[in-house]
């Protein structure tokens, strides 16, 4: 057989990526075989992911027709992986109809990814988990804003202006800035004072952005304030009930919605699959991205449990991960099929970057024990093309 089936399950920036990276390594085998390239994803079009925040706040556009990935030998399947059979190399999905189907496999990379952690529904509020939940949120904030133009009492005036994001991670983050800059905005131009707009960011931590150095966080912390978001530090919202948002300590802060932005799980489809997985639900996998125990088939990207074997440093759930582990895994992938070592998983440097709203950002990368922070449009600007290298739109 001449033609060998590799099944992309996921397109998101992991498996995107790692369709392009085997396509491109395994084009000049020496055996004459070809490719056939299936991608599998139950959405209709690529979301970006990382970028939910902006159609909360400007309402633009994140998702990505399949046809600007899939030609070339790459077909696209709208569906949800049921499981894989590892004994007859066949994979079942229900289409996007409903039916049951099952397609035959060669290779399989599982790259499902990740889901927003939603709050229990008695909680109120709004997740930020989807296009259509950004486009709830926005809907939201606008019309609150157009309410209180009409509104005589100060105290709901204000309320109707005030926004907390129950969250203080990377997304929240990133979620309060573009909020604030593009509600000050809005509120220019319907006549309101801008300056009476409020974006409260809560922290359950004692400072943001603990995963880098103290002063890193400090001057994040700034470039918020600046935008016009408050951070409340230790304090985690509770109840999101009739416009008041009750935290942790008890205190109440009167506010016309509460946006949740409280990490990520992996995706809960992984655990019908049939694959081995930790506990906390990713799949397991050696140090070359090998599913243990299911020949043939690899994991990548959020859904992985990926260790260094040097150090025994387990990658983040971030997406600068998954384009080196694409990247790898390409060369992985060729080396397996042509019977020689493969190259071994290797952590990437420390640094995050970090968009906060138009020509603001934050870049940190830690080299040779030195911390390097670029801020301002440059940081902005490294970050967007970030954003559209994860989506190969560059």
């Amino acid at each position: 057989m001449n033609e060998l089936t590799c099944i992309i399950i996921g397109g998101g920036h992991a498996g995107l990526a790692a369709l392009k990276a085997i396509k491109e390594t395994t084009r000049g085998m020496a055996n004459g075989r070809r490719f056939r390239f299936v991608l599998i994803d139950k959405q209709p079009s690529h979301v970006r992911k990382v970028m939910l925040f902006r159609p909360a706040a400007a309402g633009e556009e994140i998702m990505v027709p399949w046809t600007h990935y899939c030609s070339d030998g790459v077909e696209f399947v709208q569906g949800t992986v049921t499981s894989v059979d590892s004994g007859e190399k066949r994979i079942r999905y229900t289409d996007a109809q409903g039916n049951d189907a099952r397609i035959r496999y060669d290779l399989v990379v599982v790259a499902v990814g990740s889901i927003v952690r939603r709050p229990d529904p008695e909680q109120g509020g709004i997740a930020l988990t989807d296009p259509q939940a950004a486009a709830d949120i926005q809907m939201n904030w606008r019309a609150n804003l157009r309410k209180a133009t009409g509104e005589t009492n100060p105290e709901e005036r204000k309320r109707l202006m005030t926004i907390a994001v129950a969250g203080a991670g990377i997304s929240g983050i990133e979620t309060a800035a573009e909020l604030a800059l593009a509600m000050r905005k809005e509120a220019e131009a319907l006549g309101l004072n801008s300056s009476d707009t409020s974006i409260y960011l809560l922290n359950a931590q004692e400072r943001v952005f603990p995963e880098g150095p103290e002063k890193v966080g400090q001057k994040l912390e700034q470039t918020l304030n600046d935008c016009g978001v408050t951070v409340l530090h230790n304090r985690k919202a509770m109840r999101d009930e009739a416009g008041v948002v009750t935290l942790n300590n008890g205190d109440c802060l009167a506010a016309s919605l509460c946006i949740w932005t409280i990490g990520l799980i992996p995706n809960p489809v992984l655990r019908g699959m049939g694959l081995p997985l930790t506990p906390d639900g990713r799949v397991l996998v050696d140090e070359c991205y090998r599913v243990q125990g299911v020949p043939g088939v690899y994991s990548i990207g959020d859904c992985a449990k990926i260790v260094d074997p040097t150090t025994g440093k387990a990658d983040q759930m971030t997406c600068k991960e998954a384009g080196p582990q694409a990247l790898r895994l390409g060369k992985i992938v060729i080396a397996d099929l042509e019977g020689r070592p493969a190259p071994v998983h290797k952590s990437v440097m420390e640094g995050f970057g970090i968009g906060l709203g138009e020509n603001r950002g934050l870049l940190w990368v830690r080299k040779w024990g030195l911390d390097m922070i670029i801020t301002g449009k440059l940081a902005w600007k490294i970050k967007k093309l970030a954003w559209d290298w994860a989506s190969m739109l560059r």
